[in-house]
């Protein structure tokens, strides 16, 4: 074991803390990063992280724990029906967007808004990457048997995958595209349709976002830690995939139509439209093992054949390909896997215990994601040999040691790391 001497002089990349923790109740790493603006995200970027108390829980089992034992949700509902009441059309015109893939989160909103709230939703959707065939069957028995109508939209191709492989090579994020790309779209949806109300499913909180304010239902970009309110809508000032666009219209070969897309939208229309966006998790009880059963039951929703690479679930995340490069690469990044934080939310929902869930971390967190690797490294135009070689630049030091020419973590939760 090192001195915590030692382990503050070697190099820490991304602004995170310099001595790594984990949970006490959850195992989640103190260096889990919180919300950022995508649009101003660089290599140099500096992350915020999870807040850990003085007892060392972190700020989303606090978030949890505030949940279990003092809201009252019959209360919650009253002020969720009173917000429908506010929004509802008599004519049964849309009322409401309500943004997803099909995936399980958005089959128990929408089915929650519609079925249950008697709302109008149009459901909306940017599409994943590579849609995976459960992902694909999902999607259409949220609309065909949910029975929701839906706006489907999907990206210009040919930008998305050079985004994509931007991000890859300058912030190991292959996911920041589509992120940028979802979380601008809804407002756009909004203000296309004049439709001034949004639900989105759970809240920050349950991640232990610092930027979400406790108790806050209405989600602003601000909240959302994103702060698009505060920032250019000109792709030529904004940064995607690490690079400005200045430089992907210069030499990259991109015209300016090519990253409207994923902008936001003007601060000022959405102010003079009045748009609210709104957390469905705020006003009903959010567990994502429930909404699966759920959707299972509500639509026939598929989970994978098999289990998912990463982790121990079948359910989550499964509509995109690009899916388990996302959870892998934050691995590399931050030492925190998919089994990581399936686990953790499992936990703060009381489904499995602190050491089930440490189990589960040291057989599957890390696990290389083989299934759909040659669709991912022909949709970034990269070798395996690349990829890995761009993986291995963004380990920090601190986090990472080499040991008989293989990669160790210096420190997990199971205290099995080489500095432990």
């Amino acid at each position: 074991m090192k001195s915590k001497n030692t382990q503050n002089k070697l190099e820490v990349k991304y602004g995170l803390p310099s001595e790594v923790l984990f949970c006490k109740i959850c195992n989640i790493t103190n260096q889990r990063p919180d919300s950022t603006n995508e649009f101003k995200h660089t290599l140099e970027s500096k992350k915020t992280t999870i807040n850990f108390n003085k007892n060392g829980i972190c700020s989303a089992c606090e978030h949890k724990e505030e949940q279990h034992k003092f809201i009252d949700w019959d209360v919650r509902d009253k002020e969720l029906k009173d917000l429908c009441d506010r929004f509802r059309k008599k004519d049964g015109s849309y009322d409401c967007i309500v943004p997803g893939s099909g995936g399980k989160d958005s089959v128990y909103a929408a089915w929650k808004i519609k079925y249950e709230y008697g709302m109008n939703p149009l459901t909306v959707t940017w599409a994943p990457h590579l849609y995976t065939d459960v992902g694909w069957r999902n999607f259409n028995a949220w609309l065909h048997v949910g029975g929701f109508d839906n706006y489907l939209f999907t990206p210009n191709g040919k930008t998305h995958r050079l985004l994509t492989r931007m991000a890859v090579i300058n912030l190991l994020h292959p996911f920041q595209p589509f992120i940028m790309g979802q979380k601008t779209f809804v407002k756009k949806m909004c203000n296309k349709f004049n439709i001034p109300l949004a639900f989105y499913g759970e809240m920050p909180g349950e991640y232990g976002s610092k930027a979400f304010k406790p108790g806050a239902s209405e989600r602003t970009f601000s909240d959302a830690g994103t702060g698009f309110e505060s920032i250019s809508i000109d792709p030529m000032q904004l940064y995607f995939g690490g690079v400005s666009g200045k430089e992907l219209i210069n030499k990259h070969g991109l015209i300016k139509n090519d990253l409207l897309a994923y902008t936001p939208l003007d601060s000022q229309i959405e102010k003079d439209k009045n748009i609210e966006v709104h957390y469905l998790g705020y006003y009903v009880k959010w567990d994502p093992q429930e909404c699966y059963y759920f959707s299972v039951d509500k639509i026939g929703f598929e989970a994978n054949p098999v289990r998912t690479e990463g982790t121990y679930s079948k359910y989550n995340s499964l509509d995109d390909k690009i899916d388990g490069y996302f959870y892998y690469t934050s691995w590399i990044k931050f030492g925190m896997g998919r089994a990581m934080q399936d686990s953790a939310q499992e936990i703060r929902n009381k489904k499995i215990t602190t050491n089930e869930g440490k189990t589960l971390i040291k057989k599957f967190d890390g696990e290389f994601p083989h299934r759909y690797f040659k669709e991912f490294l022909d949709y970034i135009s990269m070798t395996d040999k690349e990829f890995r070689e761009i993986c291995d630049k963004f380990r920090s030091p601190h986090l990472w040691s080499q040991v008989n020419g293989e990669w160790k973590l210096r420190h997990t939760v199971n205290k099995t790391g080489t500095d432990d």
